[in-house]
């Protein structure tokens, strides 16, 4: 396979994450140290396979210094899905498959392999472009860490840490004004960070969207913390988190395609335990911070060892995977195995007893947490 690649294309789609450069620079800096392969920047995500323009050559002097920096050099968007691709016109909104002019532009461009470096949605994209002949290579980020049949994401340390920093702060402002405080953490419907970062946090509840959360069994737990002595409590909150019976919080605009977006979830609970407990309670939310910044020495080494395997499995040709990380080993996972589906925080985890064991409370009984079934393959493998 490698002696009939001589060019491939890099892009990165969907939210950015710490990380993001790193992989860039170990997918240029292997291609050509180890094959001599061109490489094409593609800015913008699939928007630079769509509009003119937007491609651009990659050399080792334009990744040069780039490990440490957050973001992209390439930029990314969550809105250019070929297949259904948005164009506002003076009577709305028109959505066109474009997916065809997408195969017919990378072939102009001679690019042999592209390297897809993305979510869930990105990835699905990759992949039902390899049914039209695309030959890709999916490199998985996301700070959610939900990516199925891969242990971790580039990403998601950065933001685990960033979260945890967060509540280890809030901890003595919460002691010193004698506050419930409530921190509202990234996870649509995998609660990783939130559980993660509570756990390593010291957080007294952790919300996630895996376990529907009961308010009476909240409030006790703050009013046993109360008789106890303990003068504050920290409650770690997913934005997907939700009531047993009800749904998530979401914010009135939508996001591209009509897709609910969620927010709003810890004003709402924080509303909820000033009524019920009458204790001063305040909420923090981190929104796009978790997203920021330089990435992690973990995520430099995975973001470097991904963009690095994904150019050797291309030259051994394993197309149309996506690179993992499996016991510690760099793998290669059929792009079919890991779209469409999600890695949820599995309730019969030792992660889950921890926090049980440490007196964490989920927002449900332990009764009712044994008793739920964990949504879809949770094992990451």
């Amino acid at each position: 396979m490698s002696t009939s690649i001589r060019r491939i294309g890099v892009l990165t789609g969907g939210g950015d994450a710490p990380g993001l450069n790193a992989v860039i620079r170990a997918v240029v800096k292997t291609a050509i140290n180890e094959y001599g392969w061109e490489v094409l920047g593609i800015e913008d995500g699939f928007e630079g396979l769509i509009q003119p323009g937007r491609v651009r050559p990659l050399t080792l002097d334009d990744v040069r210094g780039i490990l440490p920096r957050g973001g992209t050099i390439l930029g990314t968007t969550n809105r250019a899905n070929p297949f259904a691709y948005e164009v506002k016109t003076s009577t709305g909104v028109q959505t066109y498959d474009l997916s065809g002019d997408v195969i017919r532009h990378i072939q102009v461009l001679g690019i042999d392999l592209l390297v897809v470096i993305g979510g869930d949605g990105t990835l699905r994209i990759a992949h039902d472009l390899s049914k039209k002949g695309l030959l890709a290579i999916g490199v998985p980020k996301t700070i959610d860490n939900d990516i199925l049949n891969t242990a971790l994401t580039f990403g998601f340390d950065t933001a685990l840490n960033t979260a945890m920093d967060a509540v280890d702060r809030l901890h003595t402002t919460a002691e010193s004004h004698h506050r419930v405080m409530v921190v509202e953490l990234m996870g649509r419907d995998a609660g990783w960070i939130a559980l993660e970062a509570g756990i390593a946090g010291g957080a007294d509840v952790i919300l996630i969207p895996e376990i529907p959360y009961d308010l009476d069994v909240i409030v006790d737990k703050i009013k046993a913390r109360s008789q106890r002595g303990a003068k504050f409590s920290i409650i770690v909150v997913a934005e997907g988190a939700r009531p047993v019976g009800g749904e998530a919080t979401y914010q009135a605009q939508r996001d591209p395609g009509g897709v609910k977006r969620l927010g709003g979830v810890g004003e709402v609970f924080a509303q909820q335990l000033r009524e019920c407990c009458g204790v001063d309670t305040r909420v923090t939310v981190l929104g796009h911070l978790q997203r920021g910044g330089s990435p992690s020495a973990f995520d430099r080494l995975l973001a470097s060892r991904y963009g690095t395997m994904a150019v050797h499995f291309a030259a051994q040709g394993k197309v149309n995977h996506m690179v993992a990380l499996r016991c510690d080993e760099i793998i290669a996972v059929p792009l079919s195995e890991v779209t469409g589906q999600q890695k949820y925080v599995p309730l019969n985890s030792d992660m889950i007893l921890t926090a049980l064991s440490l007196g964490i409370s989920l927002g449900n009984t332990r009764q009712f947490i044994e008793g739920i079934q964990s949504p879809g393959d949770t094992d990451g493998h």
